[in-house]
């Protein structure tokens, strides 16, 4: 387990458990013993099984988790990914913090996976963007591959992007050449993106060297289509369409020939997918 996520986890718990469970320490025999499982109640993709196993197991490690399903499975009414079984305390204590994350991160892999059925017939891939719940990144970004998505860049530092506020102060194309071929210089691992509103700047940074990406900022279809002409038959630099991308939309925007689309909703906007964790006679 990344130790980032055991993190979150942690403080998760303690967020919730605070100097302990009241309810089960009065109100459930501390012998009891209980199994239950995790039961969608909607039609979906779950994600997250790892860390609703961890949850569980900080909070107890002799609960036994047993998954019925693997990540990023798709899943109708009635599915029970997961079977949890030990101390009722413990499961109940666990309940709402491994609820939370699974939830959460279903609904991201659902809502991904809903964009990912609209481009089946063309080749452009779904990627996420940094619009993410602070902290939650990683396991978000987790839950977009687990739905069919693609990841974009991790934060400030694994690729360069080059947009219109990077651009306010002057210098032209020969100081962007020049920023470039340092960046490359210094470190050779980085890519870079240069934001494009217009077709005449897709035109300036097509003729660039060590340009790896052009995004297509609120284009219209025509104006994306155009570009993807412009660039010819080289697969490279990539094209990525951004902005007012919805669902009814992307199948439309993935038909214009472009390489990525990134949509910010698969995170900030996901929905939580309901399930619930359902106790059962032993």
């Amino acid at each position: 387990m990344n130790p980032h996520v055991e993190q979150l986890i942690d403080m998760a718990l303690a967020e919730d458990i605070g100097d302990g469970d009241v309810t089960s320490e009065y109100f459930v025999p501390a012998n009891k013993m209980a199994r239950a499982f995790m039961l969608v109640k909607e039609d979906g993709v779950v994600a997250g099984l790892d860390v609703v196993e961890a949850v569980f197991k900080k909070v107890d490690s002799d609960i036994v988790v047993k998954r019925l399903l693997p990540e990023g499975s798709r899943v109708t009414v009635g599915a029970r990914p997961m079977e949890i079984s030990g101390s009722a305390r413990s499961l109940l204590t666990a309940e709402r913090t491994a609820l939370n994350f699974m939830q959460r991160l279903s609904g991201i892999a659902t809502k991904t996976a809903q964009f990912v059925a609209e481009t089946k017939d063309a080749k452009a891939e779904i990627l996420d963007t940094r619009k993410t719940t602070p902290g939650w990144r990683l396991l978000e970004k987790m839950a977009v591959v687990a739905g069919g998505g693609t990841n974009h860049r991790m934060g400030l530092y694994d690729r360069a992007m080059v947009k219109d506020n990077h651009l306010v102060a002057e210098g032209g194309l020969e100081l962007l050449q020049k920023s470039i071929k340092q960046l490359k210089q210094d470190k050779p691992g980085v890519e870079v993106e240069m934001e494009a509103d217009r077709l005449e700047q897709v035109e300036a940074f097509l003729q660039m060297e060590g340009v790896d990406y052009i995004l297509l900022d609120n284009m219209t279809n025509e104006q994306m289509a155009e570009a993807v002409s412009m660039r010819g038959s080289h697969d490279k630099p990539k094209l990525e369409a951004s902005g007012g991308v919805v669902l009814d939309r992307v199948s439309s925007i993935a038909s214009t020939g472009v390489d990525f689309i990134s949509v910010g909703a698969i995170t900030h906007s996901a929905v939580a997918l309901d399930i619930s964790l359902e106790f059962v006679e032993l």
